[in-house]
């Protein structure tokens, strides 16, 4: 029987956990290395990557880790892991439409390339970002083109993973740009500034900042939904935000009683998973822009994904 599971990396649990989508229940836990943070599933729901941050926050410092954990999501085993030191603060993570993974060095500001991550022991290229502690980025589904967040240049810069002869361009949003999300036709990059404490959309062709809007405080991670609007998490107001994409101005306000910290979306159903800072999970309607109801997760919920079993 197929089951709904949410995929939860519980980061200071230190662990990737399951959730049984219906019940709320936690049906099982993998015991990873401290502070493992972001990850991504493969298109065939095979495995999950997982990335050692090894440091609790951005603000934290540390040497970090340098591998990443590559999860049998059916099995529920942690099936090898893979060291690509000396790169180290892995945090983004990505694949493209050909099943190539990618994962982002903060700390060296390098984006690597895994072409067959199932059994790659190490990575085939990196690219340099052109910026200062590099920590997400939105990757274009052929691959060929990714634009990396730079916290402390405050820059976003696009690159070529596959081709190092391409020089970075740069923009600068705002300070601190963080959260983004590519538009469906990847001609438009939306990105929240979190020390600016607005919103940005990039024309990714010219890299020029198109328009620009006030945001709440501290918006931290930025979602494009299926429909075409923008959920935004506002950390530092305990808030979400349904965002207009055409004009950046805020449609919806939902007020929070803790900070979000990430949300992924259910495949069919009009329903996002909104980790939070109080070790509580809500299931949130997209249709009335109201939370059904909350789960206990363990310590530090963060970065989720949806799967059918």
């Amino acid at each position: 029987m197929t089951r709904e599971i949410l995929l939860l990396v519980e980061k200071c649990s230190h662990c990737f956990s399951y959730y049984d989508i219906p019940s709320g229940e936690r049906l099982h836990s993998i015991a990873l290395p401290e502070f493992p943070h972001e990850f991504v599933v493969d298109a065939a729901r095979r495995h999950a990557y997982v990335g050692h941050y090894g440091v609790e926050t951005s603000a934290h410092v540390g040497h970090g880790g340098t591998s990443i954990f590559q999860i049998d999501i059916a099995a529920r085993r942690l099936a090898r892991t893979i060291d690509i030191a000396p790169l180290n603060r892995l945090h983004g993570m990505q694949m493209d439409a050909q099943g190539r993974l990618y994962a982002l060095s903060e700390e060296r500001a390098q984006l690597v390339v895994l072409d067959h991550p199932e059994t790659d022991t190490a990575p085939q290229r990196a690219v340099d970002t052109g910026g200062i502690k590099s920590h997400l980025f939105a990757l274009t589904r052929d691959g060929q083109t990714a634009y990396v967040m730079n916290l402390l240049s405050h820059t976003v810069t696009r690159i070529r993973p596959h081709d190092a002869t391409v020089a970075p361009v740069a923009c600068s949003p705002g300070q601190k740009p963080e959260g983004h999300a590519l538009s469906a036709d990847e001609n438009t990059l939306y990105v929240t500034n979190r020390w600016s404490h607005t919103l940005a959309a990039i024309d990714t062709a010219t890299m020029k900042v198109l328009r620009e809007a006030p945001s709440r405080e501290d918006p931290t991670r930025l979602y494009l939904y299926r429909d075409g609007r923008l959920v935004v998490t506002n950390y530092g107001e305990r808030s979400l935000s349904m965002v207009d994409p055409e004009s950046l101005e805020e449609m919806a306000r939902i007020p929070m009683e803790a900070r979000p910290i990430a949300l992924s979306f259910h495949p069919t159903r009009p329903l996002a998973f909104v980790s939070q800072d109080d070790d509580r999970l809500g299931y949130f309607n997209m249709a009335t822009l109201a939370f059904e109801r909350f789960i206990g997760t363990q310590r530090e919920p963060d970065v989720s994904c949806a799967v059918l079993l």
